[in-house]
């Protein structure tokens, strides 16, 4: 065996690690891509009205729907037992943070209880509104079984999205959405009232 043989006996096992580690690499860039690509927009059912809103956040805040007349609405629906929900609130965080007086993120902490989500936020110094929903009912009142879902209400009142998944709120594609709905507030049922608040 010659020392050309040799050299390239040995070189065999150093490219291969090497090719490996770039297509892990060039693999992980293209998934991070993607990481948000998770989530499944519908428009709100033209034929379903908006359910009233009118609940008190863990701060003592009430919200409700008259108050929010003429802002985006950004409502997501969460609990801390879902992971997609783990990865997606930090970016609702960042949206409340930059978002001017137009644009309201309000979080509804599914089926647990508000102890508990008052301990989540203040250990991961989440500062967003939440909403308790302990039983459930605001989740069913809005059609929501999958975590997270947000919903988009239009400036004028009526919901326009559903985004069941996880989102990059603080992303282009986000602010392209309420840009959107800042701008077109006149969808086909925008003309619909809330549904009256059932006890």
């Amino acid at each position: 065996m010659n020392s050309r043989t040799i050299v390239q006996t040995k070189a065999q096992p150093v490219l291969g690690l090497f090719l490996g580690v770039l297509l892990a690499l060039l693999g992980t860039s293209f998934f991070a891509s993607n990481a948000w690509a998770q989530f499944d927009k519908t428009t709100w059912p033209a034929k379903v009205a908006t359910p009233a809103l009118d609940a008190v956040d863990l701060q003592g805040k009430t919200w409700n729907t008259t108050e929010l007349l003429g802002k985006v609405v950004v409502l997501n629906f969460w609990a801390t037992w879902c992971a997609p929900c783990k990865d997606e609130l930090p970016t609702l965080q960042t949206l409340h943070d930059i978002s001017d007086s137009q644009t309201v993120v309000l979080t509804i902490n599914v089926r647990e209880p508000a102890a508990r989500a008052a301990r989540y936020m203040q250990s991961t110094g989440l500062t967003f509104p939440v909403i308790s929903d302990a039983k459930g009912e605001l989740a069913k009142r809005w059609g929501v079984t999958v975590y997270p879902t947000t919903i988009l209400i239009a400036p004028n009142g009526p919901a326009r999205w559903r985004i069941m998944g996880d989102v990059d709120w603080s992303g282009a594609q986000a602010n392209a959405w309420l840009a959107d709905l800042r701008q077109n507030t006149s969808a086909p049922n925008a003309a619909a009232k809330p549904a009256p608040h059932k006890p």
